[in-house]
């Protein structure tokens, strides 16, 4: 005679295995999508400055209309760097119009500049690279700072 069966007995039942074939193609297509929607911008910045501190720091909201413009110490002297590029501030009228024309007409009206200025440069030189900027239509400046921590 057989034996009987019980009706809670276990039954050896498999898992079923998970199809991995598919992983790649939505790996790649999630890493496609942050390499377009992301926007990396990296100055190298070849002047040297401390940035002064301020209170009521906000961030900037359009960065592809952003110009960043530095004004620091190369050794001894003080330099303007314009995004990547060190520049006297008789150029800046035109290094600002060949970025202007390289920015859609939307963020051509939206053009701002972002001065990072050491707190030690000389106040002339400031006056100069705005009283240029000014000859370039390039009216919206913001001045950047580092908040002070609390």
């Amino acid at each position: 005679m057989r034996p009987m069966r019980s009706m809670f007995s276990q039954s050896h039942r498999s898992v079923p295995s998970l199809n991995v074939a598919s992983m790649p193609d939505l790996i790649f297509t999630v890493l496609f999508f942050f390499m377009i929607v992301t926007h990396m911008r990296s100055d190298e910045v070849k002047v040297r400055l401390q940035v002064p501190q301020g209170s009521e720091v906000q961030k900037l909201a359009n960065r592809q209309a952003v110009v960043n413009l530095y004004i620091g110490r190369q050794g001894e002297a003080w330099h303007v760097q314009l995004n990547n590029d060190i520049v006297q501030p008789d150029d800046i009228p035109a290094c600002i119009e060949d970025i202007r024309s390289g920015l859609s007409q939307e963020n051509q009206q939206r053009l701002t500049v972002s001065l990072r200025v050491d707190k030690k440069a000389p106040m002339g030189l400031v006056n100069e690279v705005k009283h240029q900027l000014q000859k370039a239509y390039a009216l919206k400046i913001n001045y950047s700072a580092t908040e002070i921590k609390k």
